[in-house]
């Protein structure tokens, strides 16, 4: 017999923490998390996006087994910023059960409706700043990090979900690095990129490692206003930008962030990172074991014995009066070149570019002038609910 419930004791949370690992068990490209990091993800006293969020996680059971999670929430921030009512789910994890999906979604859309959302949107775990969307192209190589893996089976469930309909696909970019320069159409572009930095005083410049804080106070100036027309962006709050920037401290590879002025005035950044999962994936951390013996597999092959192959282009953000005359494309040109020469040192050959939303064919021309290829896709999900 199917029933859902509630997370209400420290047992039940346990139990909605551990379920991906069994999920996932012997899947070759699925990475697990930090056992750590994901419980104080969970943990509404010390994740700062519960500061603005009002939600509840689910567990659905087959008799005495668990078989699928959920999170359902409403985002304050979003509703207000994009001023419509609506609620999420997230941290949707199932068997191939069509049951137990519809039941796990139901019982979110229940919730939500319940807090008077007219709308149920997702996966967003638990905004487009964290992990979000199903994937549904791409199964064949792990995730790179912040980005969701999922089985192949998600979209058929959700597809098959009643009222359920797609609102919006994202994709992203591979960028093979070998060779990037090798095509004339590249050295075209790179020269056409020279000559409007010359014509429209643009300048870019990496993180300066010597003032660290006051370039991540430059980011963190930036962001909000940068992203702030862009699909189910929610604008950080104050804690949750202090707790990227001390997360984007532990890992930043100075060589990868750009900053870029137009006639001498901040006008945009460009964040990239070397590909955390892929020392996560080898380390494979479990429930059960010692964090610190984790941490430690973890920092083993991040630093000791490099497992670090691709990078992620991640974040970019131009402030509004600085689109569309060339800035996006001079940090482009400058990470690429910059991500080059470090790929050669560490033996990398890949550059993950997203995510990119359908709409947004500025990006995605961008991108692909600079020889990305779109390899997997996203998707989410939207019900309307009665009133």
């Amino acid at each position: 017999m199917l029933s859902v419930h509630q997370v209400k004791t420290r047992a039940d949370l346990n139990t909605f923490l551990k379920f991906p690992w069994t999920l996932y068990k012997g899947d070759p490209y699925w990475v697990p998390p930090l056992v750590s990091l994901q419980r104080e993800k969970l943990d509404k006293r010390k994740n700062p996006a519960w500061q603005y969020m009002t939600g509840e996680y689910f567990i659905a059971w087959r008799d005495k087994k668990p078989v699928g999670t959920i999170a359902a929430f409403i985002n304050h921030r979003h509703n207000e910023f994009h001023d419509e009512n609506i609620g999420f789910f997230g941290l949707f994890e199932v068997y191939d059960d069509q049951e137990a999906a519809n039941a796990l979604l139901q019982t979110a859309a229940d919730y939500v409706a319940a807090q008077g959302a007219d709308t149920i949107r997702g996966p967003a775990s638990f905004s487009t700043n964290d992990e979000c969307g199903v994937l549904i192209k791409g199964f064949d190589d792990p995730p790179v990090i912040l980005m969701p893996y999922n089985y192949p089976y998600y979209q058929r469930l959700l597809d098959s979900a009643p009222g359920f309909e797609k609102v919006m696909d994202v994709c992203s970019y591979n960028i093979t690095l070998e060779n990037w320069q090798s095509t004339p159409k590249l050295e075209q572009s790179i020269r056409v990129t020279r000559k409007n930095n010359e014509r429209r005083q643009i300048t870019v410049r990496t993180l300066d490692r010597r003032r660290m804080k006051q370039d991540l106070q430059l980011f963190k100036d930036v962001y909000n206003q940068a992203w702030d027309d862009n699909w189910g962006f929610v604008p950080l709050s104050d804690d949750e930008l202090d707790a990227l920037i001390k997360d984007l401290g532990r890992y930043l590879e100075p060589r990868l962030a750009f900053f870029a002025q137009v006639a001498g005035e901040p006008a945009a950044f460009l964040l990239a990172f070397p590909d955390l999962n892929q020392p996560l994936h080898h380390a494979y951390p479990r429930p059960g074991t010692p964090e610190v013996l984790n941490m430690l597999r973890v920092l083993w092959h991040w630093k000791l014995r490099p497992k670090v192959k691709r990078i992620r282009i991640a974040l970019m953000g131009v402030r509004d009066g600085y689109r569309g005359i060339g800035v996006e494309a001079a940090m482009f040109v400058e990470l690429l070149e910059s991500a080059v020469a470090l790929a050669q040192e560490i033996g990398g050959n890949s550059a993950d570019a997203g995510w990119v939303l359908e709409t947004n064919t500025a990006m995605q021309r961008l991108v692909e002038a600079y020889s990305g290829e779109d390899y997997k896709y996203y998707r989410f999900y939207e019900r309307k609910l009665s009133p």
